[in-house]
């Protein structure tokens, strides 16, 4: 019979590409479930913020943020923000870039993630935040 669990994580943030590895919260809410065979899915309610996966090591928690910077930079003049006047015209374009949600398929109770791939929140606004995931897992024990 396939399972429904949802739960979710709760954050403090920096905001300016602040970057936090959530692997092992959600391999908590994995363990805890009790579900052998399936996928879990984390989202993030709001338009400022993505999740993806990554090396999290210092070089690259440094040559993420860098390459954005180059792509979107967060000095420069956005529509959104004269629309609005909240200066995080460029939060929105990044959190739209690398998208809101992750799904990652477990077997035997684990996550098949990679050896050196973990996931990750990027909390792109222009000030600290309390965010929330919501991790919901769909599967079999």
């Amino acid at each position: 019979m396939i399972e429904i669990v949802t739960r979710e994580i709760q954050l403090e943030t920096e905001g300016f590409t602040d970057i936090i590895d959530i692997t092992p919260q959600v391999g908590s809410i994995l363990r805890e479930s009790g579900l052998q065979e399936g996928q879990v899915t984390i989202f993030v309610p709001g338009s400022t913020g993505a999740l993806t996966t990554i090396e999290y090591e210092p070089g690259l928690l440094r040559d993420l943020p860098e390459f954005l910077e180059q792509i979107i930079p967060m000095h420069r003049s956005y529509h959104h923000d004269n629309t609005w006047h909240d200066g995080n015209g460029y939060a929105h374009l990044r959190a739209a870039l690398l998208k809101p949600s992750l799904t990652v398929p477990f077997v035997a109770g684990q996550m098949t993630l990679g050896t050196w791939q973990q996931i990750i929140f990027i909390d792109f606004d222009n000030r600290k935040r309390r965010r929330k995931l919501i991790v919901q897992l769909i599967g079999k024990k």
